[in-house]
């Protein structure tokens, strides 16, 4: 090994060990910086996917109640609430992302939001089962890609806790190997009003009735 590359390799080595992080789009907390941990599952939405999903919701959110499931990054939950929800609660089982979500959102309360804010420890499906119907009015579900059956109960569920009428609806991110049909027939008393595709993930907005 020369003397250049014993120089540069511990160089490289730091600099792939440095955490990413991703900007908050919107809102109070517009161009803040949220940490992303490198753990398996873990798949932050987009920025370009949030700026549609945000786009469809409305840049105001305020008195909205959501739920951000299976959390991850909060991403999607700490954009929701830089635009003014009344409430949000970020679920993540997780220890470490958990820990994570906690360490962000301390950061982010330097500027403080408007809405309430919860970080919960918690299994997303199970906690989601124990929610009165029409409680919430955005719910926001990306669980891993690779279980399929998890995502078709957090959909079905969402369907009775959801109360779209104030605004808000189900929004659900999906692999590109599933046809958007399937979920349609999860919830067959909301229509997928918004749609998108972006490499490996499609995205529904649903909303009630002809939403």
């Amino acid at each position: 090994m020369s003397w250049e590359q014993k120089i540069n390799k511990p160089i490289k080595t730091l600099k792939k060990e440095l955490p990413k992080k991703i900007r908050i789009i919107g809102g109070n907390w517009r161009s803040r910086l949220i940490t992303v941990l490198d753990l398996p599952g873990l798949r932050p939405t987009t920025d370009r996917i949030r700026e549609t999903l945000f786009n469809w919701l409305g840049q105001d959110l305020t008195g909205l109640r959501c739920l951000d499931l299976f959390a991850g990054t909060g991403a999607l939950g700490f954009e929701a609430a830089s635009r003014g929800a009344a409430l949000v609660v970020l679920l993540e089982k997780e220890k470490k992302a958990c820990a994570n979500l906690n360490t962000n959102f301390a950061l982010l309360q330097s500027s403080p939001a408007s809405g309430h804010v919860e970080i919960l420890q918690r299994d997303s499906l199970e906690f989601l089962k124990q929610q009165p119907n029409r409680s919430s009015n955005l719910i926001f579900i990306d669980p891993p890609f690779q279980d399929s059956s998890l995502l078709d109960r957090a959909v079905i569920e969402a369907g009775r806790v959801c109360d779209d009428s104030a605004g808000g609806g189900i929004y659900v991110e999906f692999p590109s190997s599933r046809q958007r049909e399937e979920l349609e027939a999860l919830l067959p008393e909301w229509h997928c009003g918004k749609y998108l595709e972006a490499g490996q993930v499609k995205a529904c907005l649903f909303r009630g009735g002809k939403g």
